[in-house]
């Protein structure tokens, strides 16, 4: 999970956290990220439960990471064999550490990946309308809680160009929320729940018409 407050990341001077890469190319890698207010990777036991749900998808797809934080889900996606990874997150010393794992891990130079700093709804916003963005087969959405992102994200990706038919939606909520409005066409197809936290994979249907209900 990673979580933030409304204000501005704030790390400690120099203090690190790290995650594990649990399977693929880089299996058992251990990897540095900032220590930052909020932020906590999606731990070991979530991550191999749903790369075991991905497991017949990940190989060549183009993933979208959302609100990055550490960079731990797309950097396993990408050591199962994701073709590419956008990583969206706006806390500048979370980035550089995405960007230098990456550089770490890409010994051969093959990895095709883009890490952006920038709001992940500004982001959103700006290319809503790009006819030039190919849609994703997976995207990884994992917000900060209780501010009301999950929602909005909800409302940019029904019937947008970021999807396919057929493309799939990972996502982690407050495991409390019933108000949840999903795009109607969003099969869910698998579903857990660890402590407070909810955590869905979605298959995308026909995208056109879309109509959140």
């Amino acid at each position: 999970m990673r979580a933030r407050t409304k204000k501005s990341h704030s790390s400690k001077k120099g203090a690190m956290g790290s995650f594990r890469v649990i399977g693929g190319e880089w299996r058992s890698r251990r990897l540095n990220f900032p220590s930052i207010d909020g932020l906590r990777p999606t731990t070991d036991r979530v991550k191999e439960t749903v790369f075991n749900w991905l497991a017949s998808d990940i190989r060549d797809a183009k993933v979208l990471d959302l609100f990055a934080g550490s960079g731990s889900l797309g950097i396993e996606a990408l050591s199962r064999g994701a073709e590419s990874l956008t990583a969206i997150e706006r806390d500048r010393s979370a980035v550089q550490a995405i960007r230098e794992n990456l550089i770490i891990l890409d010994k051969g130079g093959n990895l095709h990946t883009e890490v952006v700093q920038i709001d992940a709804i500004e982001w959103l916003k700006l290319n809503v309308n790009n006819l030039a963005l190919t849609p994703y087969d997976l995207i990884l959405l994992d917000p900060p809680f209780r501010q009301g992102l999950l929602d909005t994200c909800l409302e940019f990706l029904d019937n947008s160009i970021f999807l396919r038919t057929g493309s799939l939606v990972y996502l982690e909520l407050e495991q409390e929320r019933d108000d949840l409005q999903l795009p109607s066409n969003w099969k869910l197809l698998k579903e857990k729940i660890a402590g407070q936290v909810s955590y869905r994979l979605y298959e995308v249907g026909n995208i056109t018409g879309n109509a959140l209900g």
